[in-house]
C-alpha cells in the first residue's frame, strides 16, 4: 500500500505541487490513514491544510484502495533536525 501511495504522490500530486515549487512525501500509513508531509514552498504555505484536503486527498484516496483518509504531517523531518543539531554544535562550515 505504501508503494501505491508513493506512486500516486510522485505521478499525480507532485506535478501539481511543483507548479508552486513544492512536493510531497509519505511519512507513514497507520490504520488506513496516509500521513503526508508537504515539501519545498508548500511546506510553509498557509494553505497547506487546504492543499491536503483539496488535492492530495482526492488523488490518494481515488487511486489507492484501502486508504480511508489523508492527513497533513506537520512533524519536523529528521533531516531538518540533523541540520539544526549540526548548527548548534558548530559542525557546519560556511
Amino acid at each position: 500500500m505504501e508503494e501505491a501511495v508513493r506512486k500516486v504522490l510522485k505521478e499525480q500530486v507532485d506535478p501539481v505541487l511543483s507548479q508552486h515549487f513544492g512536493g510531497s512525501e509519505l511519512t507513514r500509513i497507520r490504520d488506513g490513514v496516509a500521513y503526508v508531509r508537504l515539501t519545498g514552498a508548500c511546506a510553509s504555505c498557509p494553505s497547506a491544510q487546504e492543499t491536503i484536503q483539496d488535492i492530495v486527498k482526492d488523488f490518494v484516496m481515488g487511486g489507492v484502495p484501502g486508504i480511508k483518509d489523508v492527513v497533513l504531517d506537520t512533524t519536523v523531518s529528521e533531516d531538518l533536525l540533523d541540520m539544526a543539531r549540526k548548527i548548534l554544535n558548530h559542525e557546519l562550515k560556511d
